[in-house]
């Protein structure tokens, strides 16, 4: 460090990541940037040092943001950092609707919600943080940043989250809230974004295989064949959709994913966890009945001649008629594979489930690649 750096003021930033799941590798991926932003954006007279920790496992829910920054508040304070910022992927709230960020001046800390801002998370974290930060120097009026770089925060400009700001001058708090529909939204996209519904769609592999040997078997049938060319394209939808429908009521009752409100968690955090289970167990299992409608296809092109499909069916075929098979073996051994999900590895099941996470180790051994499939 040159004699120059020493002599300009330092600020500590204490980024930390509650759980430490999904948060933790968004502020793995800014803490290596997020000096070089504070000096483009607050002050470039300022040595910043960014500091990343890990927060609860489990953070507190009843009672929401303001026990977010309690604990913050201590943790910052026992770090001996000038301020901190929370990231985490509990859906927060204020007046009923989605909170995308709060700053407390009182005590030096912020919190950002990351399914609040939707898909692109690490993106716009990284747009909002350093304003945040501004936030809080312009609030505590700290002077190591000149006038200059405690200029009001532009979060609101930098976010489309963000609808509008609610202020309590007198309590240094501030809002950042999103609108009550497109926010709600944006705040279910964020959840299945926080979840990894591909970690889900992989949990699920021995479903797929077994689904799909069901699939196999099935085509070697010729009832499949007649009932796939008397059911007409609504009723095809229908099964599909039951299909798709009982595997997922099979995996939440089968692994107990279903969050049940308690004194720890209100009624609507447990509504808000379970849809985004649902979510994501959707989104996986229709990826996963993709996959088996594709590998069913090729399979019966290869295994079915077409003059023995047009034996059967006493007509002649085409292409379509493979789809429709497919379509009907892959919705019927989609419910055997419902049936067979309870084998499916309990720990990466679970990982589908929104209010579950692990151990900080089960994340630590995962970013070495060594995952237990934890959440």
């Amino acid at each position: 460090m040159t004699h120059s750096e020493h002599q300009r003021p330092e600020i500590v930033v204490g980024l930390v990541a509650t759980p430490p799941d999904h948060p933790a590798r968004v502020a793995a991926r800014l803490t290596a940037e997020l000096a070089s932003g504070l000096a483009e954006r607050v002050d470039a007279d300022v040595r910043w040092t960014v500091r990343e920790g890990w927060g609860e496992v489990a953070p507190r829910r009843d009672l929401g943001v303001e026990a977010l920054l309690d604990d913050l508040a201590q943790r910052r304070a026992d770090d001996q950092w000038d301020v901190a910022i929370c990231l985490t992927d509990l859906p927060l709230h204020a007046e009923r609707v989605p909170l995308v960020a709060q700053t407390s001046a009182r005590r030096r800390v912020a919190v950002l919600s990351l399914p609040a801002l939707g898909l692109h998370q690490l993106r716009a974290a990284r747009a909002a943080i350093p304003d945040l930060v501004s936030r809080l120097l312009t609030e505590t009026s700290d002077q190591r940043v000149t006038p200059a770089g405690r200029a009001p925060a532009e979060v609101p400009r930098r976010l489309p989250a963000v609808h509008r700001v609610v202020s309590e001058a007198d309590a240094g708090e501030r809002r950042y809230v999103a609108s009550r529909l497109a926010g709600r939204a944006r705040l279910l996209t964020g959840m299945v974004r926080a979840n990894r519904p591909g970690r889900a769609l992989l949990g699920l592999s021995k479903l797929l295989v077994g689904a799909f040997g069901t699939a196999a078997f099935a085509l070697t049938t010729d009832t499949i064949w007649q009932m796939g060319d008397a059911l007409g394209g609504l009723r095809l939808t229908v099964i599909m959709l039951l299909g798709l429908a009982a595997l997922v009521a099979w995996l939440i009752v089968a692994h107990d994913l279903w969050e049940k409100p308690s004194h720890e968690t209100p009624t609507e955090l447990a509504r808000l966890f379970n849809l985004g289970t649902i979510l994501t167990l959707t989104l996986a299992t229709a990826v996963s009945y993709v996959v088996l409608f594709v590998g069913t296809v090729l399979v019966g092109v290869l295994l079915i001649d077409t003059s023995v499909l047009e034996q059967t069916l006493q007509r002649p075929v085409d292409f379509t008629d493979y789809l429709t098979l497919a379509w009907i073996t892959s919705s019927l051994a989609t419910v055997g594979g419902a049936i067979g999900s309870g084998l499916e590895n309990e720990e990466t099941v679970r990982a589908a489930a929104y209010g579950y996470h692990p151990e900080p180790g089960g994340w630590r051994d995962e970013k070495n690649g060594q995952s237990d499939g934890g959440r």
